[in-house]
């Protein structure tokens, strides 16, 4: 039977880089709410050039975050493939992402609430299933990373329907389950590194067993565990929350695991803010995003929990400062610590981003 490939799901970026802007353009700049409040951006990316489709840029990233929030670091994911070596040894062409990303980020970049490290720390893309081989690859990208490496993603997202094809070089099914994968991935405690994973609601269970099996490394879950709302899952929509839910709950179980709480903008999860006339606001996001942000804090603890942007990804759908107002509502009436480790204490400690920490703490909002 063909896939449907109808105008509900058309890929992660249906837009490209300048028609999204020409989209945000559509509307005004909005205020930031509680500008003060110190924010670590725990994802985002940077790729490309003005001759692409798509890209994101330093000066892009500057932009966005020049839009009226205290950002005053964020940490850089590895993606589409930016910055890789073009020859050499394959398994270590991801090196050249690390090497772009520290020569582009050496300084910190002003904003109108002082400087903000961008990359204060990076989590690089390496072979896992090259197992005990890795080490090699982490060696060099630590010593690329001049003391910014922080983990490792090594893509796992995986469909065997509509997303999956629309997916370049989608991973193969139980990746995580891999013995080759598995060595590698034993190779990031010796050096001090997380796993970064990014899954789909439907690979939780096997997530889970990971984290059992190596219980001493810290695992983040990216995007809240996407629990896919498009295409063939779009009629379930129900049964996948609870699926969701109950596959994060007992992923919570798990005290090595903590949670990256945002990606929610991707077309993936189904809120179709990419087909609007405009770019979603803060409230319009609060309504769809509430929910998810709620289960996951009660889920893993504010302690375990961190705000991310997973620009631009997610601005396919909103602004850069409406993605943090909604944020910001969303726990208005949350404590202060708790609101503290989700907009920058969490990062920070999982990160290992003391000076950020201090710089936050210090801060009297």
């Amino acid at each position: 039977m063909p896939l449907d490939r109808s105008a509900d799901y058309q890929g992660a970026f249906p837009r490209s880089t300048h028609e999204v802007s020409d989209w945000h353009a559509r509307v005004p700049a909005v205020d930031a709410l509680e500008p003060e409040l110190p924010i670590v951006d725990a994802h985002h990316h940077l790729f490309g050039s003005p001759a692409d489709r798509l890209h994101y840029r330093l000066e892009d990233l500057q932009r966005d975050i020049g839009s009226g929030h205290r950002v005053i670091g964020t940490v850089y994911c590895e993606a589409y493939e930016s910055g890789w070596r073009k020859t050499g040894p394959e398994a270590m062409r991801p090196v050249g992402e690390v090497e772009l990303v520290v020569g582009l980020t050496g300084s910190s970049i002003p904003t109108t609430h002082g400087a903000c490290q961008v990359a204060a720390g990076i989590v690089s893309h390496a072979d896992l299933t090259l197992g005990d081989g890795v080490a090699r690859v982490l060696e060099e990208q630590l010593s690329a990373g001049q003391g910014r490496l922080r983990g490792v993603r090594h893509r796992t997202a995986t469909d065997d329907g509509t997303v999956g094809a629309l997916i370049k070089d989608c991973p193969r099914p139980q990746l995580m389950a891999d013995r080759g994968f598995r060595e590698g991935l034993a190779q990031l405690g010796r050096f001090g590194l997380c796993f970064d994973a990014w899954i789909y609601h439907t690979q939780l269970g096997e997530l889970v067993e990971l984290a059992d099996a190596f219980p001493s490394t810290t695992i983040v879950l990216n995007h809240v565990g996407a629990p896919i709302g498009v295409a063939e899952w779009k009629p379930k929509r129900a049964e996948v929350l609870e699926q969701w839910k109950t596959g994060l709950r007992s992923l919570a179980a798990r005290p090595n695991v903590c949670v990256k709480v945002g990606g929610m903008g991707m077309t993936v999860f189904g809120f179709g803010f990419e087909k609007a006339a405009r770019p979603a606001t803060s409230s319009e996001l609060l309504d769809a995003w509430r929910s998810p942000i709620d289960v996951c804090a009660e889920a893993f603890g504010s302690e375990r929990c961190m705000f991310e942007s997973n620009f631009p990804v997610d601005k396919q759908s909103c602004s850069y400062a409406e993605i943090w107002n909604a944020f910001k509502l969303a726990t208005r009436g949350w404590s202060q610590d708790e609101r503290r480790d989700l907009f920058h204490r969490t990062a920070c400690r999982v990160y290992r981003l003391p000076e950020l920490a201090r710089l936050g703490d210090d801060s009297r909002t």
